[in-house]
């Protein structure tokens, strides 16, 4: 195994209202970096730049399952149904698009982050 595989702890902020009951613009995350992501779990990931060309940030998002027509590839969605980019936008994400997993909030309210059961 290198160290390249090994996951890596980091801090986050979370930017804006898309993640929001669950997570709030200015939360620091706990995230780990390289690790395997799982269906339901909240994850940083790398969003397709936008219709311009312009590179959008990282982003925070709900990782909901496979693509069902690319199964080697990740569906994403907002839990804000009123806000955020999710895959009904930009298609799903390559492993490779998917950066870290979301471990817990570390402040203002420390705690885990939940996981959504997802079919």
């Amino acid at each position: 195994m290198s160290l390249r595989s090994i996951p890596r702890p980091r801090i986050v902020r979370v930017r804006g209202r898309s993640m929001e009951p669950t997570l709030h613009d200015g939360d620091l995350l706990l995230v780990l970096w390289g690790r395997l992501v799982r269906p339901g779990a909240v994850a940083v990931v790398r969003l397709p730049p936008d219709t311009t060309g312009t590179p959008r940030p990282l982003s925070i998002k709900r990782v909901t399952g496979a693509d069902p027509d690319a199964p080697d590839r990740w569906w994403i969605d907002s839990d804000n149904l009123r806000e955020g980019v999710t895959s009904f936008d930009v298609g799903s994400l390559g492993p490779d698009d998917v950066l870290a997993v979301a471990l817990a909030r570390v402040w203002p309210r420390p705690g885990r982050v939940t996981t959504r059961h997802t079919p």
